[in-house]
């Protein structure tokens, strides 16, 4: 029987129901979120001063600091603190309901609907942010964020990307800006 592109590869429909985290690996991303959550407010502001410095289109989507330049101004916005505090919360939320599916599908639907019709943000850019999310873990926590708990992290933000993507479908989102962020978009983390 001939193999299909997706049968085992990792590269199967970016849509299809990724594989759930093994206990372990909850238990991993649960574990490490906690001591990452402790400071929650420093290490949000660093994700997003992070996404804003490397993927400076990201910035379009928020009129209160899109012509903010300066790492240092980004840092100290009352606004950016604001929304990495929102991001914080909903990563919390997420992690805490790991062992819920549909409390996770909740919160996921919630995101992705706001996200897709009302601030109309390219849901390339979730893939973003998970990615740059695993970078700042990864040097800011580099004793927690193993190698087995960074590949859990991975697995963990690849459902969440598929999720939204999903809900982004369902929400009817048609824009996807060039063929490069198609190809993209299609694959999380």
């Amino acid at each position: 029987m001939e193999r299909t592109r997706g049968e085992g590869d990792g590269e199967g429909d970016p849509l299809e129901r990724p594989s759930p985290l093994a206990n372990k690996e909850r238990l991993m991303i649960q574990d490490s979120w906690a001591k990452v959550y402790q400071s929650c407010d420093d290490v949000g502001v660093a994700i997003l001063v992070r996404l804003f410095v490397n993927f400076p289109s990201s910035k379009q989507f928020f009129s209160q600091f899109k012509d903010i330049e300066e790492p240092e101004e980004l840092e100290s916005s009352g606004q950016l603190r604001k929304h990495a505090r929102r991001v914080m919360s909903a990563l919390n939320t997420l992690v805490e309901s790991l062992g819920s599916a549909d409390k996770m599908a909740s919160v996921l639907r919630l995101v992705g609907k706001s996200h897709a019709l009302r601030h109309k943000v390219d849901p390339v850019y979730f893939k973003i942010l998970s990615g740059v999310i695993l970078e700042v873990l990864g040097e800011e926590f580099s004793s927690l964020v193993t190698p087995e708990v960074g590949a859990a992290w991975t697995k963990f933000f690849a459902m969440v990307c598929r999720s939204i993507t999903a809900v982004y479908e369902e929400a009817g989102w048609t824009k996807l800006s060039t063929p490069t962020e198609r190809s993209s978009s299609s694959e999380c983390v």
